[in-house]
């Protein structure tokens, strides 16, 4: 079982020994490495072809709360502010640097992107949730705050730690100790662990991509998460501009709720084309059905007028 294995951890108090292990792992596993330098290599060949160019909704909150039938404004996301702004703190009043590159070439999860998973979090009642890509860990916690609100639930988060060694001592900083014990650690790339994963636990209510942001990797994650996604569940899509993954999946799953959101770094991202970024959602209709036969299916039908228009290659 998953709780069981040496490289996962919901002992807040153990957590940071298993992962100084883990890293060790890591850099003598011959798969895991392999896996890293062929994922790099996809990716970079990527880097030459045409971008994904989309439109953001600018009311998105809005449009999201109105699609789950929520009051908006939403009582329950006014308490975001404020614990973004503690949770900002937390690790400002250390010296930490936050926002774009603050994680070496790699950004914490901005306001917009957290809040969104804060707000699917409480509202879609998640009691699993499973997310790729940890870095500092503002949107562990964030799942983990919700959780805890909820009095339900826990987060999987798959990790794939830097090589760098000072980098490698900051992962899930931002998570407090007293969020930790709803939260499973587990080290090592989505490649390798998520199948195994999403098979012992079965059906799963949230997932957030947020690892490498290849169209390959994507696609990898998204195809088999949404294969285990609970009808009414929703997937979060980080950096949806970086790569036509997020393109592809909406192409071969459509007829379902899309968002695509801008994103709200604190300070300016210059290497993003609006110096944002942007981040999707895609929310499962309830009556859809997935067939899983080597990659899931679901029924073919239109998005509704507006909600998400697929650029063209």
């Amino acid at each position: 079982m998953i709780m069981e294995q040496a490289m996962v951890s919901a002992n807040p108090r153990g957590f940071q020994s298993i992962l100084k292990r883990a890293f060790i792992a890591v850099s003598t596993e011959p798969a895991e490495i392999l896996t890293r330098v062929v994922e790099k290599f996809h990716e970079r060949r990527e880097r030459g072809g045409p971008t994904c160019s989309y439109e953001a909704v600018a009311d998105w909150d809005q449009r999201l709360h109105e699609h789950l039938d929520i009051e908006w404004p939403c009582p329950t996301c006014a308490e975001f502010g404020g614990l973004w702004s503690k949770a900002i703190q937390s690790l400002t009043s250390t010296g930490m640097r936050v926002g774009p590159m603050s994680f070496g070439p790699w950004n914490d999860g901005d306001a917009g992107l957290v809040r969104a998973v804060w707000s699917l979090t409480r509202h879609l009642r998640a009691e699993r949730v499973v997310e790729t890509g940890v870095a500092h860990g503002f949107t562990s916690r964030f799942i983990l705050e919700a959780l805890a609100s909820n009095g339900a639930g826990h987060l999987w988060s798959i990790d794939l730690p830097p090589l760098d060694q000072d980098l490698r001592q900051q992962v899930g900083i931002a998570v407090p100790n007293e969020l930790s014990d709803r939260w499973i650690y587990i080290q090592g790339s989505s490649r390798s662990r998520l199948p195994k994963l999403l098979s012992e636990l079965g059906q799963i209510d949230l997932f957030i991509h947020d690892s490498l942001h290849s169209e390959r990797n994507v696609r990898f994650e998204l195809d088999r998460a949404w294969a285990k996604l609970r009808p009414g569940g929703a997937i979060i899509v980080d950096d949806v501009d970086a790569n036509w993954g997020f393109h592809t999946f909406n192409e071969s799953f459509p007829g379902h709720f899309c968002l695509i959101c801008e994103a709200e770094p604190i300070k300016p991202d210059h290497r993003r084309f609006n110096e944002k970024g942007l981040f999707g959602i895609v929310i499962k209709r309830p009556s859809a059905i997935s067939v899983v036969a080597g990659v899931a299916m679901a029924p073919r039908a239109f998005a509704p007028a507006g909600r998400y228009q697929l650029p063209r290659r």
